[in-house]
């Protein structure tokens, strides 16, 4: 049953049943194990929003989800499932880090930072010209192209920091650590105007940089005449090339903006928190983000949103697991899986039943 359904309800109402169907059946598990539920859930909410340091950390992961999260999104609009947003933000931190070795000992941060955005965005974004190529060009699709280009930026990482970038002598595989100049300032004081101490939470200036990427996708979607024919081509693309649209155009450049916001990603571990190059430096957000813009339903308010859910989910379930020993951290990666399946693969489950039971009040309102 496919029934249009007001955009209230198609962006609000079922991703808050779906949120609520996966907290229940975490909740389930919870107690099968013998703890409280109810517990688990105010120690998860505790330790996300309870104080400031906590607070600071949901926002620095939800920046994170919010770059990759925009990524899959604008990609979802064209029709395109770009789910090479973890090799797209590693390469964008070999951007991001190049940018801050060669200039951090020559300029202050305020202009190495717009460098190492510009550098992080083309970076991630040239990552993903190859599959959009072959994909508008041959036919390979995305899906394919895209998970094999994450492995072959792993590899690309690993080679580069143990046989080029890492430090004489060292045993890390990871890049000199940058000077003070290479380094984005903490949002110390935007977190004492809402009353909270920062502490030791990595929370930087590229969180505003992540709202402000929303605002420029929300725009760009639907305030563009490009942002039309991205949605247009998703929607119907042989109604898009009936109507002149470029079909290889727009599969490019969709795929480029969404690598573009995916190395921006690299912007918050790289020169926000480690101030260095390292392995793993996506730490899965590619694909979180595909979660994210699932249950944001490609908008980038839900994906601010769902986001920041994320963001607690990681926060407040390491104060959990340390709360409650019997729920390991593998617990809470099966709490945080729930979420992802519910938002994702069953996102049609509870459809069916709000539009049978709205639709005698949308007919009333119709008529």
């Amino acid at each position: 049953m496919n029934a249009q359904l007001p955009r209230w309800v198609d962006l609000g109402l079922i991703p808050l049943l779906n949120l609520a169907a996966a907290l229940l059946v975490a909740g389930l598990v919870v107690a099968l194990i013998g703890q409280s539920p109810l517990e688990a859930v105010r120690l998860i909410v505790q330790g996300a929003f309870g104080y400031g340091e906590g607070v600071g950390f949901t926002l620095f992961y939800a920046t994170n989800f919010i770059f990759t999260g925009l990524a899959v999104a604008v990609a979802f609009h064209a029709g395109l499932f770009n789910i090479g947003g973890e090799g797209q933000a590693y390469v964008g931190g070999l951007g991001v880090g190049l940018a801050c070795l060669a200039l951090d000992r020559w300029l202050p941060w305020w202009l190495i930072a717009p460098v190492a955005a510009l550098a992080g965005a083309a970076f991630g974004a040239a990552w993903a010209f190859l599959p959009a190529w072959f994909q508008a060009r041959r036919g390979s699709h995305i899906v394919i192209t895209t998970i094999m280009f994450n492995f072959l930026a792993a590899t690309l990482m690993v080679y580069l920091l143990v046989n080029v970038l890492k430090v004489e002598g060292a045993m890390a595989p990871e890049s000199r650590t940058f000077e003070q100049a290479g380094r984005l300032p903490r949002l110390d004081w935007l977190m004492s105007a809402l009353g909270y101490e920062q502490g030791g939470a990595p929370l930087n200036v590229s969180f505003l940089l992540a709202l402000a990427a929303c605002v420029f996708v929300w725009a760009l979607i639907w305030r563009t005449r490009l942002g039309y024919e991205i949605r247009t081509f998703g929607a119907n693309p042989t109604a898009a090339l009936y109507a002149g649209i470029d079909p290889v155009r727009v599969t490019v450049i969709t795929m480029l903006i969404s690598g573009g916001l995916a190395g921006l990603m690299a912007l918050n571990p790289v020169m926000g928190d480690q101030n260095r190059i390292f392995l793993d430096l996506a730490g899965g957000a590619g694909f979180v983000g595909i979660a994210v813009a699932l249950m944001g339903r490609a908008h980038p308010l839900g994906v601010l949103l769902a986001a920041v859910l994320f963001g607690a989910l990681y926060q407040g379930g390491a104060e959990l697991a340390f709360e409650m020993p019997q729920i390991t951290r593998d617990m809470v990666v099966v709490i945080q899986g729930l979420v992802v399946l519910f938002a994702g693969g069953l996102e049609f489950m509870f459809r069916p039943l709000v539009a049978r039971l709205l639709a005698p009040f949308l007919r009333r309102e119709e008529g």
